[in-house]
């Protein structure tokens, strides 16, 4: 039987397995894709917000060549995490039901069934995006991803969205030769976007380079044009892309299942413990951005770093207590 079994394998998913292994118990991470696997979708040329440091885990240096690293340097500072304290990880392994028997678990994946005496979910948001729910949202030219630029030289492309994503889309993407047509819900672009970013966006707008509307939403796309509302009626646009950068949210589907509760509020945060981060499943902990619910712009790697240390000192006292 593992000790713990921890789901999901990205930067938080490491930071358990390396304090379990610390504490010396057997950990297995169940990841359904690849080492970190959400960082691997970011865009291939993204900059992270915070610097190195603030990124560290594990009491491995991470070293980037400038003060913000790239993604690259992301998945090798992973990549030799894992591979200096040996982690196990099951890749391609997704977990599809966490059941609590008596004193233990029983994990059904899709390459088998697994228990353990612990379970720890540090599955994020970033692997399940915010739906449009509008018609055409199935075409294949609508993206709810940034992978790269080169797909959108010289075509038309619409960008959803206000935040930090849907800038740093906007900009690129224009920078590179786009016809950009930014569709914003609010009244203005979100004003805490990457401080280097904001105003470079609001210039291209003001300038009309990039073409915002405020106040709008995208209601029908079309297979060369999309369909928006906006304060002055509604309109149609020929479009070739449309890059809906409107959030991602936590698989609710999956942590219900596990049988975790969630606040009745618009946040639907998981039901934890603060000081322990245990769910209402006793030995079922969360760890990572998870546990913003929908509030996802307000944990991060940076600041959950300490979760793995909630946990297993909880988990350390239930055994000396037994």
């Amino acid at each position: 039987m593992i000790d713990v079994a921890i789901i999901g394998g990205g930067p938080t998913g490491i930071n358990c397995a390396i304090r379990a292994k610390k504490e010396g118990l057997t950990a297995v991470i169940f990841e359904k894709g690849l080492l970190v696997n959400s960082v691997f979708h970011f865009p291939s040329n993204m900059t992270f917000f915070s610097t190195s440091l603030k990124l560290e885990i594990g009491d491995i240096p991470f070293i980037s060549h400038n003060d913000k690293p790239t993604r690259s340097e992301a998945l090798e500072y992973y990549r030799r995490l894992v591979d200096y304290y040996k982690l196990d990880i099951r890749y391609r392994n997704r977990v599809e039901s966490v059941e609590k028997k008596e004193d233990a678990f029983t994990i059904h994946t899709s390459k088998g069934v697994f228990h353990a005496k612990k379970v720890i979910v540090c599955t994020g948001f970033y692997d399940t995006p915010r739906k449009l729910n509008i018609p055409g949202e199935e075409l294949s030219k609508v993206k709810h991803y940034y992978d790269e630029v080169h797909h959108y030289i010289g075509q038309k492309v619409v960008v959803i969205g206000g935040a930090n994503s849907a800038c740093d889309v906007a900009l690129e993407t224009w920078s590179k030769g786009a016809e950009v047509t930014m569709v914003v819900r609010e009244k203005e672009l979100y004003q805490n976007v990457k401080y280097w970013i904001l105003p470079n966006v609001e210039n291209r707008i003001k300038e009309g380079s990039i073409q915002a509307y405020f106040e709008s939403e995208v209601k029908e796309i079309k297979q060369d044009s999309v369909v928006i509302t906006t304060p002055d009626g509604l309109m149609e646009i020929e479009n070739d892309y449309v890059l809906a950068m409107t959030g991602y949210k936590p698989d609710y589907g999956f942590l219900e299942a596990c049988g975790i509760e969630f606040t009745d509020d618009e946040t639907r945060r998981p039901i934890l413990n603060d000081e322990t981060l245990e769910s209402n499943v006793e030995g079922l902990y969360l760890a990572g951005v998870v546990n913003g619910g929908l509030e996802t712009n307000k944990l991060f790697i940076e600041n959950t770093r300490h979760h793995p240390d909630l946990i297993f000192n909880h988990i350390k006292q239930s055994h000396a207590e037994v």
